[in-house]
């Protein structure tokens, strides 16, 4: 039902909600009851005046009776109707809905919005818990640390006496387990509360990098100067592990001769033309889809091309850089899901493989993928090439159509009966998903 023909609908919901009869508001309207009934039910339109003198009587502004909710409303609760399609709410209606019962539909909206934030917390804490090799490390040896303490403990705890000397070297031993237990947890609860560049610190030399490359937005103005990619790492790098800084170095390495295949000014003009098609842009430049991804992803904030996110993995599906955006997450240390065309794409060296995705059991907009496997280093006589993804993402200008749902990672993906499910979803029924 459009809004304009709404009109009735909202002068009789506010008319409930202030108590008053239908006669009386007629009566202070100076029409008659059966003309307000039919206004009320929509069969007559309503304007000039007599809009005005009904608003004023009810104590509102005349667009808030012809206008209804606002489109952020409306947009949110369509976006929450189709994240459960199953619930069967009635999307044709839901402007009318919104006008007839604007608190609930706000509440609705904002619960839809806040479940989605959560799912993103979850999303990076189960992802963290699962693979953070330092905080498996760190809770290893507190489980470690406990046993001792507790063998200890039950040998002192058991009938009978102990010698004196050992009854020393086991008092020690618990003592000494004890202050062990204390700093590391201590150290645990420092690194999970650990935020911004204490926790890049805390993290492994790779988390290092990402951060440093995520603060700078992922755009080295000094390579893209001329700068030594080298002295650009130590300047950079200055308070990274020496592991951290390494891998710094090798990364701007292929930062700077990328943007002398490619300079930043022709770059950007290209941009204007070719958008994010990898394949038109490498193609004016003489070079590799794979380099001109990374060269996208690359350009500073304001680029004609638009917001780009990129994945890049070697041939054993870890990656090594992630530009991830916020309609499609890239997991930090790896268990993401099979189906995105950066891995069919190590199956398929040389091919272009392009899709649309969208992020199974999320509210945000569809992504287009292009794909591209490459060999990492130059040919070798008798040896078998080593192959490196490339997968370039950005906001779909398709409307979203056809794209095809994939998770993020299988903990945390609620899409059921997925032939490329290694475990069951946080989110659903492991008996729906075949197991």
């Amino acid at each position: 039902m459009a809004r304009d023909t709404l009109t009735g609908t909202r002068i009789r919901e506010r008319r409930v909600i202030l108590g008053l009869k239908q006669a009386e508001l007629a009566r202070r309207a100076e029409i008659s009851a059966s003309y307000l009934n039919l206004i009320e039910h929509n069969r007559r339109r309503i304007g000039g005046k007599l809009l005005l003198d009904l608003a004023e009587i009810l104590g509102v502004e005349p667009s808030s009776l012809t206008e209804g909710a606002e489109a952020a409303l409306i947009a949110g609760l369509r976006e929450a109707a189709l994240t459960a399609p199953a619930s069967g709410a009635e999307i044709d209606r839901l402007d009318e809905f919104a006008g007839r019962f604007p608190g609930w539909a706000r509440l609705l909206a904002d619960s839809r919005s806040r479940i989605e934030t959560l799912e993103r917390s979850v999303e990076a804490l189960t992802d963290r818990l699962a693979h953070d090799p330092q905080l498996a490390d760190a809770l290893h040896e507190m489980l470690s640390t406990v046993t001792a303490i507790r063998s200890a403990a039950s040998i002192l705890a058991e009938p009978g006496d102990i010698d004196p000397e050992w009854q020393r070297r086991f008092h020690r031993n618990i003592y000494e387990d004890s202050a062990r237990l204390a700093e590391s947890s201590r150290s645990l609860a420092s690194y999970l509360e650990a935020e911004g560049e204490a926790a890049a610190k805390s993290g492994t030399p790779q988390e290092e990098v990402e951060a440093l490359l995520e603060a700078a937005d992922y755009h080295i103005a000094a390579l893209d100067e001329g700068r030594a990619p080298e002295e650009a790492a130590e300047e950079l790098g200055t308070a990274m592990s020496p592991t951290a800084r390494a891998l710094l170095r090798r990364a701007f390495q292929r930062y700077a001769a990328d943007a002398a295949a490619m300079p930043l000014g022709p770059v950007m003009e290209a941009v204007k033309t070719t958008g994010t098609d990898p394949l038109a842009l490498a193609e004016r430049f003489g070079t590799d889809p794979a380099r001109a991804m990374r060269r996208l992803a690359s350009l500073p904030s304001g680029a004609a091309c638009g917001p780009v996110g990129l994945a890049i993995c070697d041939a054993s599906g870890v990656f090594t850089y992630r530009r991830p955006l916020p309609d499609f997450p890239i997991p930090r240390f790896g268990a993401d899901c099979p189906l995105w065309p950066l891995f069919a794409a190590l199956s398929r060296p040389m091919s272009v493989l392009s899709r649309g995705l969208h992020a199974a059991g999320r509210q945000s907009g569809a992504v287009d993928a292009i794909a591209f496997a490459q060999p990492s280093g130059p040919p070798q006589i008798n040896r078998e090439p080593v192959f490196e993804a490339h997968m370039l993402i950005f906001p779909t200008r398709a409307g979203g159509e056809g794209a095809e749902e994939v998770g993020i990672t299988c903990r945390i993906c609620p899409r059921s009966n997925c032939p490329a499910r290694r475990e069951p979803s946080l989110l659903g029924d492991a008996g729906e998903q075949g197991f």
